[in-house]
């Protein structure tokens, strides 16, 4: 690595050490994305957390992300449509129109990491809940025969179907006569009325005793529902308690998720990255990402929920 260390010219000297020092900053925010701190998470939990890194998928969708955030006249005309539109019309659905707004939640490598599985791993079906435009839906789906998904957005519907993924209804796919061998939740938790209650449906649309839940949660948790376009509190609150992504953690896995029957198999920590605009390259939120199963004694601590 070359450095300003023996720069005669003082200009070409502070150029060098400004892009050295840019370089030395962003590498120690994408650390810091992964971090964790074994010695707070619970006793039970630390010897299933999975150690997360930057790797080549994450850099691309980055990379691709910054080129977009200088595509100018492009985010104008993004900026002046979001500006008209969303006083009435949602965030989602806005960039759904729009094209933009693509989220990243993990790699390739990263779930199969996490589900303990190899690249040429196939089960029968899987089902994503808020699946959004499908970026993260196709990472999952290459696994699956059978890819299933759930959006209330129009214009993300639209996204989803033209990746030939089957669109079910919010109402809808509890009650198709098969059971999942995956159903994903990201990042929906913090976004819908019903968190437990929607929990609840999940474990029992897995198939038994194989049957995962991959399950991401942005942290802190601060749960809020989107409508027209406005933020509202959400009709079930669920108190998740701790100041630390490492408390929250141990508090979802040791209070929350035994509730609704589920026991946590794997959980590591990950940047929720979405696309930026003309004045981001992109925007990061803190995630946890488990892989839940259900516990065997689920029916008795959902009976007493």
């Amino acid at each position: 690595m070359w450095t300003a260390k023996h720069a005669r010219s003082p200009l070409v000297r502070s150029l060098v050490m400004n892009m050295v020092n840019e370089h030395e900053a962003g590498t120690r925010e994408t650390h810091e994305w992964y971090r964790c701190c074994p010695d707070l998470l619970g006793e039970s939990v630390r010897p299933l957390f999975i150690q997360s890194h930057l790797d080549s998928d994450t850099k691309d969708f980055l990379k691709k992300s910054a080129e977009k955030s200088g595509w100018l006249f492009t985010q104008l005309y993004h900026s002046l449509v979001s500006t008209v539109l969303s006083p009435v019309v949602s965030r989602t659905s806005i960039n759904g129109f729009l094209g933009r707004g693509s989220m990243f939640v993990f790699s390739s490598d990263q779930f199969q990491e996490l589900l303990r599985i190899g690249p040429d791993w196939t089960a029968e079906r899987l089902l994503d809940l808020g699946a959004g435009d499908g970026g993260v839906t196709e990472v999952m789906g290459v696994h699956f025969r059978q890819v299933f998904a759930t959006e209330v957005s129009v214009p993300m519907k639209w996204h989803l179907q033209r990746r030939n993924y089957k669109v079910l209804g919010i109402d809808e796919w509890q009650h198709v006569g098969f059971q999942y061998d995956v159903i994903s939740c990201l990042n929906l938790l913090d976004r819908c009325d019903d968190p437990l209650h929607l929990l609840l449906e999940i474990r029992k649309a897995l198939v038994p005793k194989t049957g995962r839940l991959i399950l991401a949660a942005v942290l802190p948790f601060q749960p809020y529902v989107e409508v027209g376009g406005k933020w509202e509190r959400p009709r079930e609150h669920l108190k998740v308690k701790g100041k630390s992504w490492e408390e929250q953690v141990t508090d979802l896995s040791h209070q929350v998720f035994p509730q609704v029957g589920f026991e946590v198999e794997a959980v590591t920590r990950l940047p929720y990255l979405c696309e930026g605009d003309m004045y981001n390259d992109y925007y990061v939120l803190d995630d946890a990402v488990f892989v839940l199963k259900a516990s065997d004694d689920s029916e008795q601590s959902v009976q007493e929920l």
